[in-house]
């Protein structure tokens, strides 16, 4: 079924290969310009239209995080993943009527954006007797096309979320910035992340920073991204 929303001149598992190990030179090398460590920041493929088997062509080049976008899309590729819920990560905008059956196949959820989603995250939890890592969507750019807490939102949410939703961890921070010349929305969501670290109880601290996609993710890496997220890089473009 999902092998139909792939067009007819997808990239063969040679051609995926050789684009997963370009990726990752230029990660390093954008790494070493800005004297950090490469081996301190993650590729997730991410899996949106892509079949199972393609993403598992992937996997076997040693990607270890997928992201995904749509949970009914997810449901229907999970049993097909040579991976397993740990290695997946919910990238997309959740309705609150669909944790439920998402919360059991990912190991993580990046786009927690309203502290209305949180309470709904922590109830399910509750039911599940189980914790749950998120990390904080930014709408850095206050785009009204966008989801995610304003900028000046996040702090106070991030505080009212670990003091009323125990099951609830923040690892850090996502964003998608604004499209624009230069690294100006990129360097924002890097202050922004510090802060958010400073206002953290010792010990919590966020070290997630995920930000960067197939056209930015070098600028991102230079502005302290710790995970990036590639698509089309890896997988061509989708139908």
């Amino acid at each position: 079924m999902m092998e139909s929303l792939l067009n007819d001149r997808a990239p063969d598992a040679r051609t995926i290969r050789e684009n997963i190990r370009g990726i990752r030179e230029r990660m390093a090398e954008a790494a070493v310009k800005a004297g950090r460590d490469p081996g301190e920041i993650q590729l997730m493929a991410v899996t949106k239209t892509v079949p199972a088997s393609r993403v598992n062509l992937a996997l076997q080049e040693g990607v270890r995080l997928l992201g995904e976008n749509r949970v009914q899309e997810c449901c229907e590729k999970y049993q097909n993943y040579a991976c397993g819920a740990n290695a997946i990560h919910f990238i997309g905008h959740l309705q609150t009527n669909k944790i439920r059956d998402i919360i059991d196949k990912v190991g993580m959820i990046e786009s927690v954006d309203s502290i209305r989603l949180s309470a709904a995250l922590q109830a399910e939890c509750e039911k599940l007797e189980k914790s749950l890592d998120i990390l904080l969507q930014v709408n850095i750019g206050a785009e009204e096309t966008k989801s995610g807490f304003l900028p000046e939102a996040l702090l106070p949410a991030a505080k009212e979320i670990r003091e009323r939703f125990p099951s609830l961890k923040i690892r850090g921070l996502m964003t998608v910035p604004p499209r624009a010349e230069g690294d100006y929305w990129l360097q924002k969501t890097r202050e922004l992340f510090e802060k958010m670290k400073d206002s953290s109880p010792e010990g919590h601290e966020p070290a997630v920073l995920s930000m960067g996609m197939s056209e930015d993710f070098e600028a991102a890496i230079g502005c302290g991204s710790t995970q990036v997220r590639i698509g089309r890089g890896i997988f061509g473009e989708r139908k």
